[in-house]
């Protein structure tokens, strides 16, 4: 019975709720360390039944075992999504699934988040839809905003005439004003993926990114989609949709982008409003100074 729970779950999350090949395996992969857990921690076979008797004790002793493999608090945070998921998927409408407050990732700047912690936002949240679709139409948004540099406002405002994708994207702004963005593959492939997936077949003059019933996507939908997926992971309060574009900014300009280039990019009026992200860099160096040098 427990070799069958995961290729099970398997075939629901490929099939039912069609997830990425990337989530299928990290999920599929939690189950079967979870029940293989389970068999030495209770020392006996394990059947829906028991899955469905799991309390914090059981949920707490396996983060341990995992902890003591080496994975931090983020990784953590996910792997308690992923049992949380399963569990549910096994108990059906009558899942009583054990609360356990995830681990906290340790807080430095509020802004911005790594790009590790990015990612993994994105995908706690594409993971955790309802819908597969939903799910893929959430990860390219927010890898927009993290990936181009956008507001939310002005990927809500990408209609169907920014198709067929192509190397860079024209963007409409504040003022109207517009600006082309490079578009990389990752961000393409995930917008390609999306609309792959769509009930609703994209046209020139509609929203690209529709909401459930077909209508524009509400740029209050994803906040609260990352309200929960902060919770969840235990990020700051200050993580928002646009930390994520003043994430692409400030990781830019550590890699050396000048103030010029990061203007246009982000489609700032003046130089000035661009400068902030010079104060945030030195801050972050001075952050990394006092945490890592003897006489700080």
């Amino acid at each position: 019975m427990s070799a069958a729970l995961p290729e099970r779950w398997r075939q629901h999350l490929a099939l039912d709720r069609r997830r990425s090949t990337h989530t299928v395996r990290a999920y599929v992969a939690t189950a079967e360390r979870l029940i293989a857990f389970l068999a030495e921690h209770r020392g006996e076979a394990i059947t829906p039944a028991l899955l469905a008797s799991l309390d914090q004790a059981d949920l707490r002793a396996f983060l341990s075992s995992r902890r003591a493999d080496g994975i931090g608090n983020l990784s953590a945070a996910r792997e308690l999504s992923a049992v949380r998921g399963f569990l549910n998927f096994v108990g059906g409408d009558d899942a009583r699934v054990p609360h356990l407050k995830g681990p906290r990732v340790k807080r430095g700047l509020p802004r911005p988040v790594s790009p590790d912690e990015a990612i993994a936002l994105a995908q706690d949240i594409a993971e955790t839809a309802r819908d597969g679709w939903i799910g893929a139409r959430d990860w390219a948004v927010l890898l927009l905003l993290y990936g181009a540099g956008l507001r939310i406002g002005e990927a809500m405002g990408l209609n169907g005439d920014i198709l067929p994708l192509a190397d860079t994207l024209r963007v409409t702004g504040k003022r109207n004003k517009t600006r082309i963005v490079p578009l990389l593959p990752q961000v393409r492939d995930a917008i390609t993926a999306y609309l792959d997936l769509c009930p609703y077949p994209p046209a020139r003059d509609e929203p690209l990114f529709r909401g459930a019933r077909g209508g524009p996507l509400s740029p209050a939908l994803i906040r609260r989609a990352v309200q929960g997926a902060r919770g969840r992971l235990g990020l700051s309060d200050r993580t928002t949709p646009h930390a994520l574009r003043h994430s692409f900014a400030t990781h830019l300009l550590g890699r050396g982008a000048d103030l010029r280039s990061l203007q246009e990019l982000l489609g700032h009026a003046s130089l000035s409003s661009t400068q902030i992200y010079t104060q945030v860099d030195a801050a972050h160096l001075l952050d990394i100074y006092r945490n890592a040098h003897p006489r700080a």
